[in-house]
């Protein structure tokens, strides 16, 4: 077992905690956080929160006891670390995902203040109805259900991105001003020929919703084979096996829960 643990002397919620986290790989952090009936919330993206009247309990089961600096540098020597601004989420790190250019690294970050404009290549959004329904469309491309989504053109934001794509693949129009920051996929690509432009490896996640049901779907655009409304039974049937998918878990915690 390759757990590691630090002091508890980082402040939070008027409480120390340690962070505890395996150089390994996230399974056996998990299951062993699972063991020790950590709360799943105390998951940060690449570690665990370790409350101070935890921390020797641990340490008993197994951990072994090293300094926020070493920590650190195993975890970025094991390519498990996540990074993250300061007041977002980290939610997941996806390793080895495979894409239709190329294979990358993902990681899936909750937060509500956007990426840099200058930094993002693409959007998606959650769209919802009054029901609760979300719209999906089938991707030729990716062979896959998700949610409306693409490529940024030139000249316009990642807001206006996400609303043209939505339009093109669904035929909603939706308002830009409506259309809410809650997160972003950041992409680590493995080989050179990834389409991801150098600078910007972010893509927006956002979130809206409809003051109507039924809405109708178009056929969607070239690109889409099909478009649907699901409620979240059928979302969760569609998309739960996707790398992005703990991330629709934390931005809708109805989805969940989620199965690390």
């Amino acid at each position: 077992m390759t757990l590691w643990i630090d002091e508890p002397i980082w402040p939070a919620h008027g409480r120390l905690f340690a962070h505890l986290v395996s150089d390994t790989s996230y399974a056996e952090l998990h299951d062993f956080a699972v063991g020790q009936k950590l709360h799943p919330r105390s998951f940060d993206g690449d570690h665990y929160d370790v409350p101070q009247e935890r921390w020797q309990q641990l340490i008993d089961a197994g951990a072994a006891l090293t300094t926020g600096v070493d920590l650190a540098r195993r975890l970025n020597a094991s390519g498990l670390r996540l990074r993250k601004r300061k007041g977002d989420r980290g939610v997941s790190r996806q390793l080895a995902v495979p894409f239709p250019n190329g294979t990358s690294d993902v990681d899936l970050v909750a937060g509500r203040a956007p990426a840099r404009d200058d930094q993002v290549f693409a959007a998606m959004v959650f769209v919802r109805d009054a029901r609760g329904r979300f719209a999906v469309v089938y991707s030729i491309r990716r062979d896959e259900w998700g949610s409306p989504g693409g490529w940024r053109e030139p000249g316009e934001s990642p807001a206006e991105n996400a609303v043209r794509e939505t339009l093109e693949e669904t035929g909603l129009v939706i308002d830009a001003r409506q259309v809410v920051p809650c997160g972003y996929e950041r992409f680590t690509p493995h080989t050179d020929d990834n389409l991801i432009e150098p600078g910007r490896p972010y893509l927006q996640v956002f979130r809206t919703g409809l003051d109507v049901d039924g809405e109708p779907l178009s056929e969607g655009d070239d690109g889409i084979r099909e478009t649907r409304w699901v409620d979240p039974t059928e979302f969760v049937r569609l998309c739960s096996h996707l790398f992005w998918w703990p991330l629709a878990v934390e931005i809708y915690p109805e989805l969940g829960p989620l199965e690390r």
